[in-house]
């Protein structure tokens, strides 16, 4: 079995989310959210053995982007154009 990356949340011994050798994504969380350092833990597991568990950094949980404009018209005018989008 290959190396993941396992996403705990502190105090659980039950992985939440399995990752990638080197990436995992913590989801579901609202906009905004502030999480503390040590909140969540990321250990690698490689079939049965696996390392400690190392606390994650805290991070707050950004708003989506929103998204890109669409049937963009542009119109001249005298000194310059009027744009619209929906």
């Amino acid at each position: 079995m290959a190396k993941v990356l396992n996403v705990y949340k502190k105090g659980n011994e039950t992985a939440i989310a399995t990752g990638y050798a080197t990436s995992v994504a913590i989801t579901g969380l609202a906009v905004g959210t502030i999480v503390a350092t040590g909140d969540y833990q990321v250990a690698y597991v490689d079939g049965s053995q696996a390392s400690d568990k190392v606390d994650v950094p805290g991070f707050t949980v950004l708003a989506a982007k929103p998204a890109n404009p669409q049937d963009v018209k542009a119109a001249a005018t005298t000194d310059g154009a009027s744009v619209t989008a929906s």
